[in-house]
C-alpha cells in the first residue's frame, strides 16, 4: 500500500463527529437529569430520551473503533511499505474502519429522527396540561 498515510485523513472529520456526538450527549444527559428532578415530566419521555442516549452512546463507540481501525491500517500500511512486504490487510482494516463509520453515521441519523418525533411529545404532553 503505497499511500498509507490516506487512511489517517478520514480521522480530523471523525474526531469532529466524535465532538458534536459528545456535546450533544452532554446536553441530552442534563435534559435527562432536569426531567427526572422534575416530578410533573411523563416517564414515556425520559424513558424515550435515555433510549436516545443509548442511541448516541453506540455511535460514539463505532466512531472511535472506526479511528482505531484506520490508524492500525496506516501503521500496517506503513510498516508493510518499509518492510517492502505486499499485504492486502491494511486495506481490509480500512474496509472494517469505513464500514463502523457508516454504522455509527445510521445511529446518528436514528438519533436525529426520534428526536424530533420526541420533541413533538414534549409539545403535546405540556400543552394538554394546560
Amino acid at each position: 500500500m503505497d499511500n498509507w498515510y490516506i487512511p489517517i485523513t478520514i480521522i480530523p472529520g471523525i474526531g469532529l463527529l466524535i465532538l458534536s456526538t459528545s456535546n450533544l450527549m452532554v446536553t441530552l444527559s442534563t435534559e435527562i437529569n432536569t426531567l427526572i428532578h422534575n416530578t410533573d415530566e411523563n416517564d414515556v419521555i425520559i424513558n424515550k430520551k435515555l433510549i436516545q442516549l443509548k442511541l448516541l452512546n453506540r455511535a460514539m463507540v463505532l466512531f472511535y473503533i472506526a479511528i482505531s481501525c484506520l490508524v492500525t491500517a496506516a501503521l500496517i500500511g506503513g510498516i508493510s511499505l518499509k518492510l517492502d512486504i505486499e499485504t492486502a490487510l491494511a486495506l481490509y482494516v480500512i474496509i472494517l474502519g469505513i464500514i463502523m463509520l457508516l454504522l455509527g453515521l445510521f445511529w446518528l441519523i436514528k438519533y436525529s429522527y426520534r428526536a424530533v418525533s420526541i420533541r413533538q411529545d414534549q409539545f403535546k404532553i405540556k400543552f394538554n396540561k394546560k
